[in-house]
């Protein structure tokens, strides 16, 4: 019920609907089916006020237990009962309804729900126990005019009012709460149509099956119920079950279907009816809210699959499985997708391991065989060959399954195209290289340039240090350079300078360096050189560049070298500094001719 009235307004409609339901229910109930001392079979009441206690706000409680208690007093006594025992009725069915709303309340957080297999656990035990105390009030009340038969009218009450709170309440609550959100208006006209047919027929199935009792044919209700059950969830399942209970209740109350048949007193009788519904109850609601359960499971499941398939195909994973019991594999569609087969195709352990390129076949299968033995998590990297040929990267890692005792019984993995991050990291590699010569290289010459020629000379001081191998290193420069520039211009000095550099690179040893350090100076790193070897290959660089060569226009030109040996120096600078006085020498003693350092 919305509010749209003001809260006085609202507890006096919900007051008057419950004491008119209330005083309904109890009369037919009274009059249709009755058991020993005026104790109904089923007692709805008490479902239709719990279902309207869980439905209306807090502050219309109070009003509609007012309600409750003048329509269960006119009802009882309309019946045929004392004032005095009206209302000791009605104090229990009273204690019995507040009683479980409390119940409920302090178990369940939120809204109860059918649905939910634990809510229906908490509501069955809420129902039982304010049952179980509404008995024990009503005998004690009642008591002196029992005598021996408190234990009888005990039982007879629990069952009747439990039987009343499980049977009603739910489909009442589930009814209203659909109603409140509309679910009913958007249902499908097919479904409507499929519920009306189905409740229905459980109707048609249960008077058939208790208007007489030649044939035995209890099960039937039976099957209905779980059929509504099946196909309709909770409500359906207490809707179907409200209907067997008032069919049986008033045909076995007219003496009619196989309990009125049954030879026995009639309180045995009324004991056999509530268990054959408390029976049915307890098989069908429980189902009902399992298969709702399962249902969103399924759907969750359905949904996680959807997902995770989306999830592989955008990121180009994939996953596998191998049962090491079996010896089989299977395959995520994915998975397929990388090997360039179509989902589902037949494929065996053998088969996912030959795609691999030979080399990195016996490296994942070593990488696989250690994991089995180990039980430890894997990953590798290799190349496969897909069905159309094409050469794949890939890249694998996952956990092994273990058993009983430790055992491995299967292997889960990963499998990931990854050839567009090898390509990249290839271009990337190749970019970073090719910077790199840039930035070491000496645009002009083509040689490496002073900061390369040092890095490669503190390199080899380091070895030289390390292992006591012989090093030297020469400086050279172009004589009369500043000659060449102002007689034949600044462009043909610049390629005088590159066949200078030239014929340096062409001269010197492949362990030997020579770099440009700047304007028409440049150094040679000799590597395991003595003095006398460093001469020799000094001297040798010389003489090629003095060559004459008529091969091109170019003037002649001559080189003064300066050369010195390592000696223990502690950075290159100071062993530079040695070669430098040694060039100035041979430029003091005339150019065009080697000095080695002192």
């Amino acid at each position: 019920m919305t509010r749209s009235h003001s809260p006085r307004v609202e507890a006096a409609v919900w007051s008057l609907a419950t004491a008119f339901g209330y005083f309904v229910l109890a009369a037919v109930s009274l009059h249709a089916t009755k058991g020993a001392d005026n104790i109904a079979a089923v007692w709805p009441p008490s479902g239709y006020m719990l279902a309207l206690l869980l439905l209306m706000p807090a502050h219309a409680r109070l009003a509609s237990l007012v309600g409750m208690a003048a329509a269960s007093v006119a009802a009882n006594m309309l019946g045929g009962s004392s004032l005095a025992l009206s209302a000791a009725f009605t104090v229990a069915n009273g204690c019995e309804a507040c009683t479980a709303l409390w119940l409920i309340r302090r178990r369940e957080a939120g809204e109860l729900s059918f649905m939910v297999p634990r809510s229906f656990a908490n509501f069955c035990v809420a129902a039982l126990s304010a049952s179980a105390l509404s008995a024990s009030i009503a005998t004690a009340l009642v008591g002196a005019a029992l005598g021996g038969r408190s234990l009888d009218f005990f039982l007879s009450w629990l069952t009747t009012v439990a039987l009343g709170i499980l049977i009603v309440t739910p489909p009442i609550v589930t009814l209203a709460r659909l109603i409140g959100s509309k679910a009913l208006e958007h249902a499908p006209a097919r479904m409507k149509g499929e519920a009306v047919l189905i409740l229905t027929a459980t109707a048609a199935v249960t008077a058939a099956a208790f208007s007489q009792a030649h044939f035995p044919s209890t099960f039937l209700p039976c099957i209905a119920v779980v059929a509504a059950a099946y196909r309709l969830g909770p409500f359906g399942a207490a809707t179907a079950m409200l209907i067997v209970t008032i069919i049986t209740s008033l045909l076995t109350g007219q003496g009619m279907g196989p309990v009125a048949a049954i030879e026995a007193d009639r309180t045995t009788r009324v004991l056999f009816l509530q268990f054959y519904l408390l029976a049915m109850l307890f098989t069908t609601l429980p189902l009902a809210a399992l298969l709702v359960a399962q249902r969103r499971l399924a759907r969750r499941l359905e949904q996680s699959n959807r997902s995770l398939l989306q999830a592989e195909a955008a990121a180009l994973v994939g996953h596998w499985r191998v049962d090491l019991v079996r010896w089989t594999i299977e395959w995520s569609d994915q998975t397929y997708r990388i090997h360039g087969l179509a989902p589902g195709t037949p494929v065996d352990v053998e088969y996912s391991m030959e795609q691999y390129l030979p080399e990195d076949r016996e490296i994942a299968q070593g990488i696989l065989r250690e994991a089995v033995k180990t039980g430890q998590p894997f990953e590798y990297q290799g190349r496969l060959r897909r069905a159309d040929g094409e050469v794949r990267h890939v890249k694998s890692h996952g956990l092994i399954e273990t058993g009983r005792g430790g055992k491995p019984v299967g292997i889960f993995g990963t499998l990931q195209d990854v050839t567009e991050t090898v390509e990249n990291a290839r271009i990337l590699e190749a970019a970073r290289n090719a910077a790199e010569r840039v930035a070491n290289t000496d645009m002009m010459t083509g040689l490496p340039n002073r900061r390369h020629t040092l890095a490669f000379l503190e390199k080899a001081m380091v070895g030289a240090r390390d292992h006591g191998a012989p090093l030297a290193v020469a400086i050279f420069d172009i004589d009369h350079f500043k000659r060449i520039n102002d007689e034949f211009g600044h462009a043909v000095g610049d390629e005088v300078i590159r066949r200078v550099a030239r014929r340096a690179k062409a001269s010197l040893r492949d362990e030997d360096m020579v770099g440009r350090f700047g304007g028409e100076e440049f150094v040679c790193v000799l590597q395991r050189s003595s003095a006398q070897a460093a001469e020799l290959v000094a001297e040798r660089l010389r003489k090629a560049i003095e060559a004459d060569d008529s091969s091109d226009d170019l003037p002649p030109a001559t080189v003064s070298i300066g050369l010195a040996v390592y000696d223990g120096e502690l950075d290159a600078e100071e062993l530079l500094h040695r070669a430098d006085q040694a060039l100035y020498t041979a430029k003091r003693e005339g150019r065009n001719r080697l000095r080695l350092a002192a």
